[in-house]
């Protein structure tokens, strides 16, 4: 099952700066606030900073789908073409992550709840 886009991450050099901004754009503090990644949570919509993000090979803003079947779909995903980026990460308490560029280009972010 695909839960659809509930998450974006930006890739950012200076998370102190980024998180400053974001901070004023959304009105709202941060849910998450560690030196790997300040998270913010608005309407339902989840909006991450990740210092590391340019070095996994997000050149813009990645949107996660939110999925039941991580495995599965990142399968689907490969088999159509797709390269990985980032391989399944658990990014704590069993959340799991993935990234992969298509043959387009586009940076795809995969995510499954515990």
């Amino acid at each position: 099952m695909n839960e659809g886009i509930k998450t974006i991450i930006y890739p950012v050099k200076d998370i102190g700066q980024a998180k400053g901004r974001f901070t004023e754009l959304l009105g709202v503090q941060p849910i998450m606030d560690e030196a790997y990644y300040v998270g913010y949570r608005v309407g339902g919509q989840d909006v991450g900073l990740d210092p590391n993000g340019h070095s996994l090979g997000m050149t813009g803003p990645v949107a996660y789908w939110h999925v039941d079947d991580l495995g599965g779909r990142l399968q689907a995903l490969l088999g159509a073409g797709a390269e990985t980026l980032q391989e399944v990460k658990d990014v704590g308490g069993g959340k799991l992550t993935a990234l992969v560029k298509d043959a387009d280009g586009n940076v795809i972010g995969l995510i499954q709840a515990p």
